[in-house]
């Protein structure tokens, strides 16, 4: 389990640190991140299959604080003075100095995807059941949709039209749920979910 959060929170500061190159996939255009970032939706699932979702909310809170942490040192790094032999200090700024705008917008996007992900996976598990993989597919499905339309609203809304931004990365995005399906039943419980009772 520990190792489960740990991959959580690594791909999540993996994909804030990698955002900022574009990639094109025939005419969709998304973040580079968008892969490895759309993999913890299925991550989250599966803490909280295991933990329940109150504690799940905590892996998303204690995650976000560590976003935080990263987007505030990024910033400091690039202020601090560099060596006088280091060249390359427009290309580090550019890398991990994503602009306001787009911070907030990640961030915001997480918050809020995260704990609607949460909230539907505990409530599909509780009040309609069925296998697993279809209660990934729920969440993740109305998750992603709430990500990307936050995302993409803060960070590009005046800027390009952004319904067709959202489409295209949706779509890639639950392309690659579909195909971390399989991962929820390559991590083995050693013990039962706690009692959703203690837990919710």
């Amino acid at each position: 389990m520990i190792l489960l959060i740990a991959l959580y929170v690594a791909c999540e500061l993996i994909a804030n640190v990698t955002a900022s190159k574009p990639v094109t996939l025939g005419p969709v255009t998304v973040p580079s991140a968008v892969f490895i970032y759309t993999l913890t939706f299925t991550l989250i699932d599966l803490i909280n299959e295991r933990l329940g979702k109150r504690r799940a909310r905590r892996v998303v809170y204690s995650t976000l604080a560590a976003n935080l942490l990263l987007a505030a040192y990024c910033r400091l790094a690039i202020a601090l003075p560099a060596a006088s032999f280091y060249a390359d200090e427009a290309a580090f700024a550019s890398v991990l100095g994503g602009t306001p705008r787009i911070v907030a917008a990640s961030l915001t996007a997480y918050l809020v995807s995260s704990l609607i992900d949460t909230q539907i996976f505990s409530w599909w598990r509780e009040r309609v059941g069925g296998p697993k993989w279809l209660r990934v597919l729920a969440s993740n499905s109305v998750s992603t949709a709430a990500d990307t339309a936050v995302f993409i609203s803060i960070a590009f809304a005046g800027v390009m039209p952004v319904l067709g931004l959202m489409k295209g990365q949706y779509a890639v995005k639950m392309a690659i749920t579909v195909l971390s399906l399989p991962l929820i039943y390559a991590v083995r419980r050693r013990a039962g979910a706690a009692p959703e009772g203690v837990e919710s």
